[in-house]
């Protein structure tokens, strides 16, 4: 595969706790040449370049600013991690009409400057943010692309690993749909090696509320959830830079994938350079096909009082 990082650009939109350590990620990696902080708060954007910057002695050789929305043109990759956050005992789509409207000056100042970049949505309710960017920004499907279930499937693999002494890299397992509340484990195919993995009803139903529940339980102990984002940001980043066409469970505008149209949701899709080049479609048993019905048909009535 080719390489693009040697001539690469991101630009990542609200330095807060996940645009921050994303971009310290993206640094300790040497992942991009161009690295672009924009944030509402000028100062606070200013500061964490400047601070990235007196890192650079110890790194490579990337070039690091804090700059505004002019500074989209050229990117290969405008990452949105700008909006509220999510208050203990809130849920994601509590913050759905706040973040909404925060949107809306975004991608519309994102366009002035970029009609050729990918646009990948961090900021929650990531699925539907990211239909509301796919349908402010004019964009093709492909190029708007949410982290989705991605770090869900990563919490998942993580816990199924610990319960089982097995490396978590080496287990393959998949949280599909909504990332929040409504989203499913498909346990019909999780496995190691091929190797269905065995669970009593108590453990799998154990496993899966540690998944589902792990942000609540994140920001009720410290505030915020950011390292492990910061991670399946960069890990979609390189796919798409690195054009890898690696299957990453993302955020994408689904077209009759198992009855589910016109909304997003976290499905296993390759990722490369051209963004979302392929969704997958996975075979769900009756159970799954219910819940993932389910959790699409929650996320399109919240969609509906947008009025997009």
């Amino acid at each position: 595969m080719e390489s693009q990082l040697c001539s690469s650009k991101v630009v990542i939109i609200g330095t807060g706790a996940v645009g921050a350590t994303t971009a310290y990620t993206l640094l300790l990696r040497e992942r991009v040449s161009e690295l672009v902080l924009i944030d509402a708060n000028k100062e606070r954007a200013l500061g964490e370049a400047l601070d990235m910057n007196h890192g650079l002695p110890f790194t490579g050789g990337m070039k690091i600013w804090a700059g505004d929305y002019s500074d989209c043109a050229g990117a290969d990759i405008i990452v949105i991690a700008a909006g509220a956050s999510q208050q203990p005992g809130e849920t994601r789509i509590d913050l759905l009409k706040r973040n909404a409207n925060i949107f809306d000056s975004i991608i519309h100042n994102i366009v002035k400057y970029n009609t050729h970049g990918i646009i990948l949505v961090a900021t929650n309710p990531v699925d539907i943010l990211s239909y509301v960017s796919l349908k402010k920004s004019g964009f093709p499907s492909n190029r708007v692309i949410g982290s989705g279930t991605l770090l869900d499937s990563a919490r998942f693999r993580y816990l199924i690993g610990e319960a089982k002494e097995i490396n978590p890299r080496s287990i393959h397992a998949h949280i599909i749909g909504e990332h929040g509340d409504s989203e499913l484990p498909l346990w019909s195919l999780a496995n190691v090696a091929g190797i269905d993995l065995v669970f009593t009803d108590e453990e799998r139903e154990s496993i899966f509320e540690s998944t589902k529940n792990a942000a609540y339980e994140i920001i009720n102990a410290k505030g915020a959830t950011f390292y492990a984002i910061a991670l399946a940001l960069d890990r979609i980043i390189v796919s798409i830079l690195k054009n890898e066409a690696s299957v990453l469970n993302v955020s994408t505008l689904l077209n009759d994938y198992n009855g589910v149209s016109d909304v997003y949701l976290g499905v296993p899709c390759i990722v490369d350079k051209t963004g979302v080049r392929e969704v997958l479609n996975l075979e769900l048993n009756d159970e799954e096909l219910e819940k993932f019905q389910a959790s699409a048909n929650k996320l399109k009535a919240a969609i509906a009082e947008l009025e997009l």
